[in-house]
């Protein structure tokens, strides 16, 4: 059985330029070398009218229970201005002890390392191993999230493929590799305020009904205090303005129509449908009573937690082994497609250092993607303990 090279797995996969929804041939990369070490592959295509086609991958060794599970996405945001990268983006180059190009810390790397260490692991473990192995990577992360995980895991259901627990590898470290692990993240719901109002000149308002007005009343009686206080493993959750629009050039105009747009990033003390029964009562509250405003939101996903268990206690282990740290079990950043595994199994998310991800110039140390292959070959060793 080879071993496989976590470094040269993740140049191959850089250098396939998976910008969503194109898969630019990441996956059949990734799926030639878990086959040479007898995984077996489905891949998996989903996709509607009016939506491209993305490609999914689901790889499994060995037929018994545990199941342990890495979950990860291949595909990756766009690259940008190319000419103001240091090197390119998608040609994988080492420079100055770093591994460069659009995905290498977000997360092409964390999933050479992890297939690393499942050929380490299994190398020595094959004849006597009971459990399994397996891998989920989407190319649809970074999108609508709509045709990757979730079809995934419908189609797990389906097939009756059972995951114990999975690993997702993210990049949850801020600034040094063994940092943090996140066993949950917070809740996102965007939403869009319209204030409907009547045009008129603004030396005369009486004639006219200033929709700015009740669009700032109402912006402010839902900013004027926190939302809540932190919990036992969550921030405080938060509540951000991100655009006031009202298209009007003109200073003498009293504009027909106001709109802002605003996320809300929440902890485990609330749901998307109690934040959004709030904002309706403190929006009727706040407006005039013959004012005109209409909500939409969007949910991107609710809060969740994986409260601290057996996996991220071996993950843990594994970091303090290999690195001599203690990570702390957080459920900071933004969401990930964790949301959507933890109702089948549970999860927690480690991978490499996110300081880059999604910049000009992503790159991650080569002595991170070293011990990030230990970690994992660790943690894999403890789990079949």
């Amino acid at each position: 059985m080879a071993i496989i090279d976590p470094i040269i797995l993740a140049q191959q996969l850089i250098r396939c330029p998976s910008v969503t929804p194109k898969d630019a041939g990441a996956l059949d990369a990734l799926q030639q070398a878990l086959e040479s070490l007898g995984f077996r592959c489905y891949r998996l295509p989903f996709g509607d009218k009016g939506r491209p086609q993305i490609d999914n991958l689901y790889a499994r060794w060995g037929r018994s229970a545990p199941n342990l599970c890495f979950a990860g996405h291949t595909d990756v945001v766009p690259e940008g201005d190319a000419s103001a990268w240091s090197l390119d983006p998608f040609a994988g180059e080492i420079r100055d002890g770093f591994l460069w190009g659009r995905g290498a810390a977000d997360m092409k790397a964390a999933i050479a390392c992890f297939v690393a260490a499942a050929s380490r692991f299994l190398e020595h473990r094959t004849d006597q191993f009971i459990g399994s192995l397996s891998l989920l990577i989407t190319g649809d992360e970074e999108g609508n999230a709509i045709d990757g995980t979730v079809k995934v895991l419908d189609w797990l259901r389906q097939q009756k493929e059972h995951l114990d627990h999975c690993i997702v590898g993210e990049p949850t470290n801020p600034l040094h590799l063994g940092e943090m692990i996140k066993i949950g993240r917070r809740g996102s719901m965007t939403g869009h305020l319209v204030v409907h109002g009547t045009q008129g000149h603004t030396a005369y308002p009486h004639l006219a009904d200033n929709p700015c007005h009740h669009l700032i009343a109402m912006l402010d009686a839902i900013t004027r205090n926190p939302l809540d206080q932190a919990t036992a493993h969550f921030q405080a959750s938060t509540l951000q303005i991100s655009t006031i629009d009202v298209g009007n050039p003109a200073s003498n105009v009293i504009p027909e129509t106001a709109r802002a747009t605003f996320n809300i990033r929440f902890n485990d003390r609330h749901t998307s449908a109690n934040l959004e029964q709030w904002l309706r009562e403190i929006f009727r509250k706040a407006a005039a009573p013959k004012a005109r405003w209409e909500l939409t939101v969007h949910v991107s996903g609710e809060s969740f937690l994986t409260p601290p268990g057996h996996l991220s206690e071996i993950l843990s282990q594994a970091v303090n082994q290999r690195l001599g740290m203690i990570p702390e079990l957080s459920t900071t950043g933004g969401t990930s497609d964790a949301r959507f595994i933890k109702d089948y199994c549970p999860v927690a998310e480690f991978g490499l250092v996110g300081q880059t991800m999604h910049k000009i110039d992503e790159r991650c140390s080569l002595e991170d993607i070293a011990a990030l292959t230990d970690i994992y070959t660790l943690t894999i060793e403890r789990y079949f303990a």
